[in-house]
């Protein structure tokens, strides 16, 4: 899609920013799951030949067991180095880097109707470093989660200022989450009491919507 101003840039490389962090954190997180998989069986197969040396079980059970923990965590380790977690998470944050420093010029461009040569370069850098830190069926799964969070992101915001606006202007109004008692907002107080009420308030639903997600 053709970007028109610097504008459609930042919407652009913010939604593949938040790819990339969704990419990193799921990557870490299953990283993270086989460690400690692999920490619980290895505790697993020290507290058996414990208790086995201590209590002189030399049945087959007991003598074979460890050797099947171990041979579980030697499997893990090998799946592990097979998915090359440190290698991926690499190359994602590197291509963050990259799209950070495009996304940082781009904000700091005087223009927003002009987009120049130099921008245009560092933006189709940016456009490469995602597509090539992530596999495509990846790419198109977290795109879709980082649009759905900036536009949540973008709905809030609007909501707040619209708030903060009618609040400043001693303007009567009320904010709906759940259609509940506790989630009405009365604005008849001083507005800088109703502006920390509002961010608590706002606090919350985003909390809870994130968890939705």
């Amino acid at each position: 899609m053709k970007k028109e101003n610097v504008s459609d840039l930042i919407t652009s490389l913010r939604a593949r920013r938040d790819a990339l962090g969704y990419a990193h954190e799921k990557l870490k997180q299953d990283s993270d799951s086989y460690n400690k998989i692999i920490i619980l069986i290895s505790l697993g197969a020290g507290l058996m030949e414990s208790v086995k040396m201590r209590l002189g079980l030399n049945e087959a059970g007991w003598a074979l067991a460890p050797i099947l923990l171990n041979s579980g965590i030697a499997g893990l380790s090998a799946l592990m180095k097979f998915q090359n977690y440190p290698v991926r998470m690499e190359a994602i944050t590197q291509a963050s880097s990259v799209l950070n420093n495009c996304l940082q010029k781009a904000r700091n461009h005087s223009d927003d109707e002009v987009i120049n040569e130099d921008l245009m370069s560092d933006y189709n850098a940016s456009l490469l470093a995602c597509e090539t830190a992530i596999y495509p069926s990846e790419r198109k799964a977290f795109m879709l989660q980082a649009h759905k969070n900036l536009i949540m992101i973008l709905k809030k915001e609007s909501e707040y200022y619209t708030a903060i606006d009618k609040a400043n202007r001693g303007i009567s109004f009320s904010i709906n989450s759940n259609d509940s008692d506790d989630n009405i907002l009365d604005i008849s107080e001083h507005p800088l009491k109703t502006t920390n009420k509002i961010i608590e308030m706002e606090t919350v639903k985003e909390e809870g919507e994130f968890n939705n997600l």
